[in-house]
């Protein structure tokens, strides 16, 4: 062997020393920093950081504006999944696209939980894209959110045992917001007149609110933004806000509002005036650190435009002034 060899040999295993090095650091600067969770969405992120408080840290990989139903995961997204002690991600079929980079993850034994199938299959809606599938946008009902608290607290517990009173705390005290928003959901949009309790929007996100609310929900695109609303489509509902005298219809912070500009237009020409009432939050919270960047924010900001908008009443700062500590 000569000298070269022994010198390729030599970097090698210093090249190998160094790797195990920084191993050895990353690891200890996770287990001092807390556990790393991941989340899909940012709905499932707010409840999972509220029950692991300051035994970890919550990334959420779609912030505002970004649609699941067509995300794809970056090389970076697959690799804040690799390093994470812990994934939650919504499951029932909202992020299809990254399913399968999930659970290869989870076939190498790391805890990796659909948060929104913690959910009583009872109370699941059936999907109306996909037999044989339910509709994945459960978030839509605070009640039913509660879940996604339980299932962190149960999963954290599971892995951290002397973490487990904490994160049973941190579960109840959270999900009691959670009813409370639920009831002063209740409380506000039954202020809406019966027959204007009809919620028209850009995509089918909206049919646990409308179980919750007594609302009639009506979707231009079907559950799945992959779905084209064709002109056949938009003729039947201008015909229907004609019909029904509905004042407004609503766009999504994460879907285009071109076809809802359709409806607007359509029945203008048919002489009835529909104003948009506001954007929603369906598929995505609003901007990281405001009321809104928070779940229970995001719905009460839903709650309050569609009350306001279909002819109710909502609170001044909804339920803004009651929980504001929610959206610290």
């Amino acid at each position: 062997m000569n000298r070269y060899s022994y010198i390729r040999i030599a970097r090698a295993i210093g090249a190998f020393v160094l790797m195990a090095y920084a191993t050895m650091a990353a690891g200890v600067a996770s287990a001092e920093s807390g556990h790393a969770i991941v989340t899909t969405t940012a709905m499932i992120g707010d409840p999972v950081r509220h029950v692991v408080g300051d035994r970890g840290t919550v990334e959420s990989l779609m912030g505002e504006g970004v649609d699941p139903h067509l995300y794809r995961p970056s090389r970076s997204d697959v690799a804040r999944l690799t390093r994470a002690d812990f994934i939650f991600f919504n499951g029932l079929n909202l992020e299809p696209q990254m399913e399968p980079a999930l659970h290869r993850i989870a076939d190498t034994g790391k805890p990796v939980v659909a948060a929104a199938e913690a959910v009583d299959v009872s109370q699941l809606l059936s999907s109306q894209d996909y037999a044989g599938h339910f509709d994945p946008h459960v978030w839509m009902d605070p009640g039913l959110w509660v879940a996604v608290a339980e299932a962190a607290r149960d999963t954290l517990s599971a892995s951290d045992p002397a973490g487990s009173e904490t994160y049973a705390a941190n579960a109840a005290a959270y999900s009691e917001q959670l009813l409370a928003l639920r009831r002063y959901a209740e409380e506000t949009l039954s202020t809406v007149p019966a027959e204007l309790r009809v919620l028209v929007t850009a995509h089918d996100a909206f049919n646990y609110f409308g179980r919750a609310y007594g609302f009639e929900v009506i979707g231009i695109q079907g559950i799945s933004t992959e779905s084209e609303a064709g002109l056949r489509r938009i003729e039947e509902l201008v015909d229907l806000l004609v019909d029904r005298q509905i004042p407004a219809v609503f766009v999504e912070s994460s879907v285009s509002e071109r076809n809802v500009q359709a409806l607007v237009d359509g029945a203008a020409a048919r002489g009835h005036r529909v104003r948009i009432g506001g954007q929603l939050f369906s598929d995505a919270m609003g901007p990281h650190g405001t009321y809104e960047g928070t779940y229970i924010g995001m719905i009460d900001h839903n709650v309050t435009t569609i009350a306001r908008a279909l002819g109710g009443a909502a609170a001044p700062t909804g339920m803004n002034g009651q929980l504001a500590a929610v959206a610290e």
